[in-house]
């Protein structure tokens, strides 16, 4: 049987990793990429079949990068959807383990240094922060440069593979963090997880509005509304073509079918609407934090 490959935002012992490891069957080969975008771009180029990114976090939000990555340059097809749990640790070099306290710089992902705001602005008040592609690249920098006196914000298992102290667990500002990741695909070609059991159905939809039309966002909304088609999320996003230009990405919590999701595309195209379909797959669910 031929070997998948799964590409995700790298090195080892991210989050994405550790989805990745809790999604896909083991006969599926990992490979880490340093960037969202060029995870994205393997998918496209073939070299990978398929790509896991986060696109949300439960505190800080949309991440962009994978948004406007996926609407504006590689347009891949959404084929399936990871949500976890995320815990977030502060973790030093051995050698720093005596002196923790006394550290100049916080280095993590922008969205890791966020959600944990709070507790950095009462412990490390007026501390420097640094940003790094992802959580494990932190951990990864912090382990190689034991005369800085820096920490890194990253998960229980980046500390493991790069040889950290966690010296502060958990330190993330609610305790509802949570990160929606999704699966990308060149082809509409689902994958369905071997070790999780399905959470709910869902359909990712991008919407433009026709310009200078008053009330056009209400009727699209009216087109689901009626349908009772419930939406999970609605967002909009700059077209980047001008002030004011928008486009909504919009989840359904159902799968495509024959009459109500095609109706309301229908009915949105014939009010002037440009309707894309992102996506129409499973989504799943995490129970726990993975630790190791």
């Amino acid at each position: 049987m031929l070997v998948k490959k799964v590409g995700f935002l790298g090195p080892r012992a991210t989050f994405t990793h550790l989805a990745v490891q809790a999604f896909f069957d083991h006969d599926m080969k990992e490979i880490a990429y340093s960037t969202i975008p060029q995870c994205i771009d393997a998918v496209a180029d073939g070299e990978i079949d398929y790509a896991v990114v986060p696109t949300e976090n439960a505190i800080e939000g949309s991440v962009n990068l994978t948004i406007d990555y996926l609407i504006h340059e590689q347009p891949l097809t959404i084929v399936g959807e990871i949500v976890s749990p995320i815990e977030q640790h502060f973790m030093v070099h051995p050698e720093n383990r005596e002196n923790w306290k006394d550290i100049t710089r916080v280095y993590s992902h922008s969205h890791a240094i966020a959600q944990c705001h709070k507790f950095l602005h009462k412990t490390f008040k007026g501390i420097s922060y640094d940003y790094a592609t992802s959580t494990s690249a932190a951990a990864s920098y912090v382990s190689q440069h034991p005369n800085e006196c820096v920490a890194a914000i990253a998960n229980q298992l980046a500390a493991k593979e790069y040889g950290l102290e966690i010296m502060k667990r958990n330190i993330h500002d609610y305790e509802y963090n949570h990160t929606r990741f999704a699966i990308l695909c060149s082809t509409k070609h689902e994958y369905e997880s071997p070790k999780l059991s399905v959470s709910k159905e869902k359909t990712t939809l991008m919407i433009t509005l026709p310009s200078d039309q008053s009330g056009a966002l209400h009727q699209v909304l009216s087109a689901f509304t009626w349908r009772k088609l419930n939406l999970s999320k609605i967002e909009s996003r700059p077209m980047k073509t001008g002030l004011g230009h928008y486009f909504f990405i919009i989840d359904i919590d159902m799968c495509v079918d024959d009459i109500l999701i095609p109706g309301a595309i229908a009915e949105l195209e014939a009010l002037g609407c440009r309707v894309k379909l992102l996506g129409s797959y499973k989504a799943y669910n995490i129970q726990t934090a993975i630790k190791e």
